[in-house]
């Protein structure tokens, strides 16, 4: 695959002024000098993307294309969190945030030249907020108490809401609200796995793709409606993106330093030193949302009980695994979410690996040491099971380690392959997984509903949920608070809500956060300009290559 690629001159200056340090995201750029334009940006990235309809498009290798082709209503500054103008001037709302109005910049249109215009941003959000069951198109998570759209005028629209939406202004700049031409809305979920079926407004356009392998893209040459702050205005720098899926962690590291790419994303701990000692700076773009974790599933006779659950929380030795496996742009996790994220509340103290006292809540709980040294309860051995999730990094080696430290506790834990052609069925399936791999980036107080809430991500399996394998589990307290973080207008006391959610999912031993994760991405020094939008997805629209 290699001898595929674009060679830089290996000669190229290496030597720089400074020597990079590691850049911790928020959108930092390489250098400030004056942009190059042309070039074909080499990009690999670790997985083939899924689907590209916008509102599943969370998976890092989707948003990496939907963050090129498509623009948003608003842009949510990735160092201050401000929403700021974009393909919308302007907007307001009532004061219960049951109605919002938006006004757009006029002459904005999709790739294959028809408007973006009110007509438009309606039907991508009823959408969005509605789902179309006839094209199999999902609600989106970000969008909550959705009603209906209401076409002002050509450069007006307005959107009403069951509840109140807090939260909807600051979901108008996710990733799953990227707006799309008309023609895609009228496709079905599996046709939007190809990109070349996505028409979007964005800097960049899709040319070519060999599917699961490789996706080309083109600049817009009369783009022109960049966020309204960005230095970067009118079309991109680069002439194209070649973005070549590359699973193999020591192929991408190795290309990258050999010339042979200019960015590669999902840089593994261990070969962060590598490229720094070489000056290519290394991009720990933080997610700000819901922590890299486990989630115990109560509806499985062996995580039910309380003092179980608390037991394999304080079995966990969060600090190990990161020392073990990590760098410090992998923080040890202080909550549920993040403490970049909105709402997070320090509750360390309710993190404390304590081995002693899992043992002993476990013999409380009536499980005890059998002959192999696995706890025993009525003939049932404590030995649960857990999928890989592969786009975590190193999430096999986190679980194993995790494996060694229950053992400590006479706990079985089984580590299954995530590429397992089982493992879709069996993760909607308490009995057979009773744990799941938890994370969600977003920065707004509702990513804490998006992973647990039964209608969204479902990460407990609650009943009325996503898994008709569920007959008993329900936590109608924790729905509460989650309901209640998407409809509170009080900016305050929505922040108390979610501080309150973190608390609950703690006390009740739902959640072991185990880490921050960012996206970590390393880039060559001749490339430049390369931001990063709030929650870690690239932005190429103002990178550019040097050339000598």
């Amino acid at each position: 695959m290699l001898t595929s690629f674009r060679l830089h001159a290996v000669q190229r200056t290496l030597a720089l002024s400074t020597a990079f340090a590691l850049l911790s995201g928020m959108g930092a750029s390489y250098a400030a000098d004056t942009p190059v334009k042309g070039g074909t940006l080499i990009y690999l990235e670790q997985q083939a993307h899924t689907t590209l309809y916008p509102p599943a498009g969370g998976f890092y290798p989707n948003g990496g294309i939907l963050n090129q082709i498509t623009d948003k209503l608003t842009w949510q500054n990735p160092e201050t969190l401000a929403i700021e103008p974009w393909i919308a001037e302007s907007w307001a709302t009532n004061a219960d945030k049951t109605e919002y109005t938006f006004t757009l910049r006029p002459g904005v249109t999709f790739s294959d030249g028809t408007p973006l215009d009110a007509n438009a941003v309606a039907k991508n959000f009823d959408t969005y907020g509605l789902g179309n069951k006839q094209n199999r198109l999902p609600v989106s998570e970000v969008i909550n108490n959705y009603d209906h759209s209401e076409v002002i005028n050509p450069l007006t629209v307005k959107f009403f809401f069951k509840k109140p939406s807090p939260g909807f202004l600051q979901g108008t700049a996710t990733i799953g609200s990227g707006l799309v031409s008309l023609s895609t809305l009228a496709r079905n979920f599996d046709a939007l796995g190809s990109a070349r079926h996505i028409i979007g407004s964005g800097p960049f356009v899709v040319s070519d793709e060999k599917l699961g392998r490789e996706v080309n893209l083109v600049a817009r040459k009369d783009y022109r409606w960049g966020p309204k702050n960005s230095p970067q205005q009118g079309p991109a720098n680069l002439d194209g993106i070649h973005i070549i899926v590359t699973p193999e962690d020591s192929v991408r590291i190795g290309a990258l330093l050999a010339g042979q790419a200019d960015v590669i994303r999902q840089v593994q701990a261990y070969d962060e030193k590598q490229a720094t000692e070489q000056h290519f700076p290394v991009y720990a773009a933080p997610t700000r949302g819901v922590n890299d974790s486990i989630s115990l599933r109560p509806d499985d006779a062996r995580v039910a009980d309380l003092k179980v659950r608390q037991a394999l929380l304080h079995a966990t030795d969060a600090k190990q695994v990161v020392d073990t496996l990590f760098s410090a742009n992998y923080p040890q996790a202080t909550s549920v979410i993040a403490r970049s994220a909105a709402g997070y509340v320090n509750l360390a103290d309710k993190l404390t690996y304590d081995p002693a006292l899992s043992k002993r809540l476990l013999d409380e709980a009536g499980w005890l040491p059998g002959s192999d040294g696995i706890r025993q309860k009525a003939g049932q051995r404590l030995a649960l099971t857990v999928y890989e999730s592969l786009p975590q990094p190193q999430n096999k080696e986190v679980l194993q380690l995790v494996a060694q430290q229950w053992k400590q506790i006479g706990v079985s834990l089984t580590v299954r392959a995530g590429d397992a052609g089982s493992k879709t069925l069996d993760s909607l399936d308490p009995a057979k997984t009773p744990l799941t791999v938890s994370e969600v980036g977003r920065a707004d107080p509702d990513v804490i509903k998006s992973m647990f809430y039964p209608a969204n991500r479902d990460a407990l399996l609650q009943k009325g949920g996503s898994s008709d394998k569920v007959k008993n589990f329900r936590d109608d307290r924790l729905n509460a608070l989650l309901e209640g973080i998407s409809a509170e207008v009080d900016p305050q006391k929505r922040l108390q809500l979610a501080g309150d959610a973190q608390r609950y999912l703690l006390d009740n031993a739902y959640v072991i956060p185990i880490f921050e994760e960012p996206q970590v991405f390393a880039g060559a020094p001749w490339l430049k300009g390369l931001t990063f939008e709030a929650v870690g997805r690239p932005s190429f629209y103002a990178a550019w290559l040097e050339k000598h």
